[in-house]
């Protein structure tokens, strides 16, 4: 199959079931990268700095870096238009008859039961990217160390910027541009 035709099915699909948001869609990617290989597990976490970082919601810049790495402009173009369709037309569905069903108890049980399943797929997604930011599983298999698993100044930053959100309570784009700042000056 066409990988133009394969971006599109596969954001399409992650658009209507990732129900919760662009975090939700993170074991969708998960899946996506191990069924085709556009991208690792390491690169998903670039991917997820990056797509944080630029204006936009975070789905759409996901489908868009995916689809730009896998296939090229054409690819991302693809990828993004695929991901925001089905939600565009989910969207006006749902609008035009929520209000008639609102306050139906089954409606209500639905967001009952989906509020959990998306906090539970956003906590998994979360701890992957953790486990993949603050541990090196490839350097522990060369070294058979412990401590050469941990990546320290990884932990370190994490800690630090969990202190300092809870004490200083800054906007996040300050502690985007001060970790970039650290990569940068620990990378040189």
């Amino acid at each position: 199959m066409n990988i133009y035709v394969r971006l599109c099915m596969e954001f399409a699909k992650i658009s209507v079931f990732a129900i919760g948001g662009g975090l939700a869609s993170l074991p969708f990617l998960y899946t996506l990268s191990d069924k085709y290989g556009w991208f690792t597990h390491a690169d998903l976490a670039n991917i997820i700095a990056v797509s944080e970082s630029t204006p936009g919601p975070i789905g759409v810049n996901m489908a868009t870096y995916v689809g730009f790495t896998a296939a090229g402009v054409l690819g991302g173009v693809l990828a993004t238009a695929s991901y925001v369709f089905p939600s565009i037309i989910i969207g006006v569905f749902v609008a035009r008859f929520l209000e008639k069903f609102k306050a139906s108890p089954y409606v209500e049980a639905v967001f009952y039961g989906v509020r959990p399943a998306v906090c539970g797929l956003i906590g998994a997604a979360g701890f992957k990217i953790m486990s993949i930011s603050l541990v090196d599983m490839e350097a522990y298999a060369r070294t058979g160390s412990a401590a050469d698993m941990l990546k320290l100044p990884a932990i370190a930053m994490f800690a630090v910027m969990t202190v300092m959100n809870h004490k200083l309570k800054w906007h996040p784009v300050v502690y985007i541009a001060i970790a970039a700042a650290v990569g940068i000056a620990l990378k040189l």
